[in-house]
């Protein structure tokens, strides 16, 4: 089977969450594959990229995600390639809890519909449009913190939560997936800590050289991602290429 990175791939390419690192995936995603049609997808989105196309969508709107099937299914281009980049770990009334007692009903349910259920949401609306015979990647953003295994210090129960369960949606949708559609691969990717808004109140606390530009993180990705393979299908992985613990 051909490799993604070693051939050029033609057809449409979503990457959904326009923040600084699902903007950066876009712009590297369309300089590295050309022939693909990228479209930066999010709920608000500004005037239109020079390098990207933009489509609006909401994963939290079952009619915005609905659209969204539909538009595809009409789509000439076929669909190769879909990158979730939404994510939230505070803003609004969410903030990161640090012990037992600030966690709230209200927080959990928030996190776990961006980071837990919009993946999922977004994989069931695009999957009408999928083509048997072609080559496919769904990829979305995890985070380390979401690893069971790796889990040291504690705290943060809902953004832990919601992305570990994440982590298992799209597991058990590859598993599906391999069944009924052989050549999708899905794949969880750990960004590694980037100098975006989701990170900015930590980031004192990452070396330096940890700390990566929204344009670094996104080539990483795209070094990892796009060496995956069917064969590959559920792995949950850092920048870096290595395993993580689920």
């Amino acid at each position: 089977m051909p490799e993604i990175n070693r051939v050029a791939w033609n057809g449409r390419a979503l990457v959904v969450g326009p923040g600084g690192l699902g903007t950066a995936l876009a712009k590297e995603l369309q300089r590295r594959q050309p022939a693909l049609e990228v479209m930066l997808c999010g709920r608000t989105l500004g005037s239109a990229d020079d390098e990207c196309g933009n489509w609006q969508v909401d994963l939290e709107s079952s009619q915005s995600l609905a659209v969204l099937s539909q538009r595809l299914l009409e789509d000439p281009q076929p669909l190769r390639l879909v990158i979730n980049a939404t994510g939230r770990l505070h803003g609004g009334s969410l903030t990161p809890e640090k012990r037992l007692q600030q966690v709230c009903a209200d927080h959990l349910m928030e996190s776990f519909a961006i980071n837990a259920a919009g993946p999922l949401l977004l994989a069931k609306a695009i999957e009408p449009a999928l083509n048997r015979d072609l080559p496919f990647h769904f990829a979305s953003l995890s985070a380390r913190v979401g690893s069971i295994g790796d889990n040291r210090t504690g705290g943060w129960y809902a953004y832990r939560g919601a992305k570990a369960a994440q982590n298992m949606y799209l597991r058990s949708l590859s598993v599906e997936w391999a069944r009924r559609f052989p050549l999708a691969t899905v794949t969880m990717l750990h960004p590694g800590t980037t100098d975006t808004a989701l990170s900015k109140p930590f980031q004192n606390f990452v070396p330096p050289d940890r700390l990566f530009s929204p344009q670094k993180a996104a080539a990483l990705l795209l070094d990892v991602l796009l060496e995956q393979t069917a064969g590959d299908s559920g792995r949950f992985l850092a920048w870096d290429g290595q395993e993580i613990p689920w």
